[in-house]
């Protein structure tokens, strides 16, 4: 029963507020769209609230408009030109009016009327409230942050709103909470003690509880490290004039940008001549190091952390240089000193040595010669440095080119300089000189050589007497020093005697006696015997004459004719060297000959004595050959020589031509076998002897072929003419081993000189055929100036044969020069003069 009573209550509720509500629809109002109390919008934002007029008549509605929070009316646009936030706007001519607002402001909150009269009569007003609120806003909230390695950091967040924001942080999806290193608060999230593990990614999240505004921003960390220079080292040195680089290292994130700083002058490197500068590697080159390039340099390592340093000299080495190394002279037995003075960077060390020697010698006492001191000074503040080497009591052998060493880090110069050692003359390289010798009154030339420093001058004496004083025209005087001849015509034995040269130089002086001698032809030949005699030819031994006349035998002669001869007119004659064999061919066999010989020198020959008288034998077979090989393995009394074949398969034989013994050699017989000694005893093996007969003509060689490896071969070889053979000639001969020789070439395969035979002979070959071509078609070369030659007129010949003689006309010149000679003494006499030479001293002697 209640529940009915409740039902029919509500339902006459109901009805009758509809019915309030048809009432109050039909009575004129005024609608805001859109419909809503309130207006809630963010500052900022744009607004447009539209009054529309709900009325039955709608041409009955006037003065519709806006007023403010303040209660001032709110004007269209076209009524108050100026910039106003807000303005009214008719539209659509249906009696509806717009509230436009550009951008809100929170100053602009609160309520909001329109109102409007209607039929004049009736009043509408009705109102609508904004509400404003801040959105969230980013207010300093990088995107990207860059902390520091070990430093405390903030990661910026700071957020605006209204009501104020809720703020809180995540990393991979995981809330931070603040404890640790971290620290939450309205600025942002704050990080300490920055670590590597540090970068990443950070979201940072705002809300607002009252209006449900979430926003978030990802941002983004990275940390950075600050640069650090690796050491540099204190000192870096350079060598002046060449290239060099240096490279600074750094480490830092990001990575650093590197400057070389010049500290003189602070200027960059980069932007200098003669300097490279790699940023990124901290490379620096020097295209070419000057001295101005020494002095402290800034390695500057920069990146968005930090800036970090390191300083380092620069060392410039400069290479030594010699200002000053002067030649002295000094006289024997004084002490001398030599100063050699240098520049470089470091102050270099200073050396010296000898010219011809590599030994340096070293500071101080020398220990192969205590007269020698090195001294050696440096300063380093300036860069010089002076070296002194003293020499004491002074000796000839001092004397020389001496080299100045001075050496640092940056290189070694040298410079020479010379120790002029003074010194008396001396006649020490003519003590050996032998007497000067003349004949026939031809004139002579006593040449004297002083040895002297500075040079000596000379005079001539005669029996203590000056010679320039005596006015002897058969004595002249050429040159005064440090050499000078006398040339004497000896017209008179009075001449030969002795002579004096005396040298005298601001030392000392010295006198060297020269004698002039009469020279004569040679005594006669103490000795000549025959030593080898055959059927046709001698072989003599011949000591000469005693040398007390002085003069070098030249020549020896021998006459030598048939025993029953008489005299010597019809004698045959030869002359021999002194260093030549003795030998007599073209004898006849079964003859006695008589001989007889002289000797002769630059005077002339001799007489004729030691008459010898010997008969050749009759006509028999030739001497034995002489073999032209030397034995590899000393042989024992009474056994052949032993000889090495440097092949396994070959040997070349080869001998000399004896003598045939009155009839001529036709051939040579060889003889070779293989075998062994047992028991001291040759034994062949007789089924491989071969024999060969080698003719005449073919030379004296035999090619032994097709031997066997490390064999032995006993070698025999004859001579034949036409009455027989000659006595054997034995050898022992050994081959090499196969596998460790090099074959001998085949006799089929071209040796290096037959091939260059062949190339020169078709080079000469295509010579002549080009000329021949040329003849024919240019009429040129050699082809065509023989054709030219043969076609001239004889005319042209008479000419040529009288320029020919006008040229035999002339005197011919025969002007030999004496070249150095190395014997002790000798004299020469070139038809005018006798001259005395001193082989090593004098060189070519002078003529009047």
């Amino acid at each position: 029963m209640g529940s009915e009573v409740k039902l029919k209550l509500t339902i006459f509720i109901f009805v009758w507020i509809s019915l309030i509500g048809l009432i109050e629809c039909s009575k004129p109002n005024l609608v805001i769209l859109p419909v809503s109390p309130v207006q809630r919008k963010p500052v900022g934002k744009s607004l447009m609230l539209t009054c529309r007029a709900n009325v039955p008549d709608i041409n009955l509605v006037t003065d519709l408009r806006w007023r403010d929070n303040k209660g001032n009316t709110i004007f269209s646009k076209q009524a108050n030109p100026k910039s106003s936030p807000m303005y009214t706007e008719q539209l659509n001519n249906d009696q509806s009016l717009a509230l436009i607002i550009n951008k809100l402001e929170e100053s602009m909150a609160g309520n909001y009327y329109c109102s409007a009269s209607y039929a004049n009569t009736e009043l509408l007003e009705i109102s609508v409230k904004i509400e404003t609120y801040v959105p969230i806003t980013w207010k300093d909230a990088p995107e990207e942050q860059y902390p520091t390695k070990g430093s405390d950091y903030l990661v910026k967040c700071e957020v605006t709103a209204s009501p104020p924001p809720a703020v809180d942080w995540l990393r991979n999806g995981e809330i931070i909470r603040t404890g640790g290193r971290h620290v939450v608060d309205s600025r942002g999230l704050m990080i300490r003690n920055v670590k590597l593990e540090d970068d990443g990614a950070y979201v940072c999240r705002a809300v607002v509880i009252d209006t449900g505004e979430l926003a978030e921003r990802t941002i983004r960390v990275e940390v950075q490290v600050k640069p650090e220079v690796l050491v540099l080292p204190e000192r870096i040195e350079a060598v002046e004039g060449q290239s060099f680089s240096v490279k600074c290292n750094a480490t830092g994130k990001p990575p650093p940008m590197i400057e070389w700083i010049k500290d003189r002058t602070q200027q960059n490197l980069a932007i200098a001549d003669r300097f490279q500068v790699d940023e990124r590697t901290g490379l620096l080159i020097i295209s070419q190091v000057t001295d101005d390039d020494y002095g402290m340099y800034t390695c500057v390592a920069k990146n968005s952390a930090g800036i970090s340093q390191s300083k380092t000299l620069f060392d410039v080495l400069v290479t030594p240089k010699i200002f000053e190394f002067n030649n002295v002279t000094t006289p024997v037995t004084k002490e001398t000193k030599i100063t050699c003075k240098a520049t470089g960077r470091p102050a270099p060390d200073i050396t010296f040595r000898r010219w011809e020697e590599d030994e340096e010698f070293v500071p101080g006492f020398q220990p192969n010669d205590d007269r020698v001191i090195l001294e050696v000074n440096r300063d380093h503040e300036r860069g010089e440095s002076s070296g002194i080497l003293t020499i004491t009591k002074l000796v000839r052998p001092d004397d020389g080119l001496y080299v100045c060493i001075a050496r640092n880090k940056g290189g070694e110069a040298f410079k020479n300089g010379h120790i002029a050692v003074e010194y008396p003359p001396n006649f020490e390289h003519m003590k050996t000189l032998p007497p000067v010798y003349s004949w026939e009154q031809r004139k002579a030339n006593l040449s004297c050589l002083a040895e002297g420093f500075p040079n000596a001058t000379i005079e001539w004496r005669r029996d203590d007497k000056l010679i320039k004083d005596l006015f002897d025209p058969n004595l002249q005087i050429f040159g005064t020093g440090p050499r000078s001849d006398l040339i004497i015509h000896p017209t008179h034995p009075q001449y030969y005697r002795s002579y004096r040269c005396i040298a005298q130089n601001i030392l000392g002086k010295a006198e060297h006696i020269m004698e002039l001698r009469e020279a004569h032809v040679p005594g006669e030949v103490v000795q000549a015997a025959a030593r080898v005699v055959t059927a046709t030819s001698m072989v003599f031994d011949i000591v000469g004459p005693a040398m007390e006349v002085g003069l070098p035998i030249l020549a020896y002669h021998v006459q030598y004719a048939d025993e029953r001869e008489l005299g010597w007119n019809n004698a045959q004659q030869k002359i021999w060297s002194p260093d030549s064999p003795y030998v007599v061919e073209g004898l006849l066999p079964e003859r006695s000959y008589k001989f007889r010989f002289a000797a002769r020198n630059q005077v002339g020959l001799g007489n004729y004595g030691k008459h010898v008288i010997q008969s050749t034998p009759k006509r028999s077979y030739p001497e034995p050959p002489k073999l032209l090989h030397k034995a590899d393995v000393q042989p024992e009394s009474g056994e052949d020589m032993i000889v090495l074949s440097p092949y396994s398969d070959l040997f070349d034989l080869r001998w000399n031509t004896p003598h045939d013994n009155g009839e001529r050699i036709d051939y040579y017989e060889v003889k070779y076998c293989p075998g062994q000694k047992i028991n001291g005893v040759w034994t062949e093996i007789d089924l491989e002897c071969r024999t060969v007969q080698r003719a005449v003509l073919d030379g004296n060689n035999f090619e032994m072929r097709n031997l066997s490896p490390e064999t032995y071969y006993r070698i025999e070889i004859r001579a034949h003419n036409a009455i027989g053979l000659s006595q054997p000639v034995t050898l022992l001969l050994k081959t090499a081993r196969g596998r460790d020789v090099i074959r001998h070439p085949q006799a089929k395969i071209l040796n290096s000189s037959t091939i260059i035979a062949v190339a020169v002979g078709g080079v000469i070959l295509l010579l002549i055929v080009i000329d021949l071509l040329c003849c024919l078609i240019v009429n040129a070369g050699l082809f065509a100036l023989m054709c030219r030659r043969t076609k001239r007129s004889p005319s042209d010949l008479d000419d040529e044969t009288k320029i020919g003689r006008e040229d035999e006309k002339q005197p011919l010149s025969n002007s030999p020069t004496n070249s150095i000679k190395k014997q002790p003494s000798t004299v020469d006499y070139d038809g005018n003069m006798v001259h005395s030479r001193s082989g090593e001293i004098l060189g070519k002697n002078s003529a009047v």
